[in-house]
């Protein structure tokens, strides 16, 4: 049984409000949490709408220094910090069917001309009332609109089990997992032939905020990220 499974039967009415977040790899508490709009959800598929500007939880280093500008070697290394920033172009449409071990999403260039799908490979999410969480798996798959399809962040993947974020036995069921998708590819079956590059968000949506409690327990308690893990709040928080 999966963790989405497992979870309370609810579904969200389209139009909700909902935290999609991830936990730092080998952590208990997310380190990136992007605030969506229920599009659809059964029991079969979850899709979400992430909207331009939507003001979003990254992290960075302590320094300030975004992650990806960091040289891979010390990437996993260097201390870390959340910092705030807001999802520039247009937005993302991300589908997740319950139990799979990756997400696919969906972008467009301005104008709304579809550019590619996107695989990535993740835990598979555990459902809580605000949202869902998951941990990133670093491998992912880029998908053309015609189908053809490329290795993403391979360099991440095995620098991450260098820095031993992951160890073998995860790096191969990652592996498997991501072979499991270029099946579901080559296949071409829901989600890819299903005509969401054709969807468009309601332009009565507003963009959900950012709660200041994003960082918030999945299931209530008290626990909460260590004193000083969220260094600064919101830029827009009172």
């Amino acid at each position: 049984m999966t963790a989405e499974q497992a979870a309370p039967p609810h579904r969200w009415p389209t139009g909700t409000p909902i935290l999609w977040r991830y936990r730092a790899n080998g952590g208990a508490y997310p380190h990136i949490c992007r605030p969506v709009t229920v599009v659809r959800d059964t029991a079969e598929l979850l899709a979400v709408w992430m909207a331009p500007g939507t003001l979003c939880v990254r992290p960075e280093l302590a320094d300030g220094t975004p992650v990806h500008h960091e040289p891979l070697a010390t990437r996993y290394t260097k201390p870390r910090r959340v910092a705030f920033t807001r999802w520039f172009g247009m937005g993302v449409l991300k589908l997740a069917r319950p139990g799979e071990p990756w997400s696919v999403w969906l972008f467009w260039e301005r104008g709304w001309l579809f550019k590619n799908f996107y695989v990535n490979l993740e835990e598979p999410r555990l459902r809580w009332p605000g949202g869902v969480d998951s941990e990133d798996h670093f491998l992912d798959l880029e998908v053309g609109p015609d189908g053809r399809w490329e290795w993403r962040d391979e360099d991440e993947f095995t620098q991450a089990q260098r820095a031993g974020l992951l160890d073998a036995e995860q790096a191969d069921r990652i592996r498997a997992a991501g072979r499991r998708a270029v099946e579901a590819v080559r296949s071409w079956g829901s989600p890819f032939a299903d005509g969401w590059e054709r969807w468009r968000p309601d332009p009565e949506w507003p963009v959900p905020a950012l709660p200041d409690d994003w960082d918030r327990p999945p299931f209530g308690g008290q626990d909460r990220p260590p004193s000083g893990a969220c260094l600064h709040r919101p830029p827009d928080a009172p």
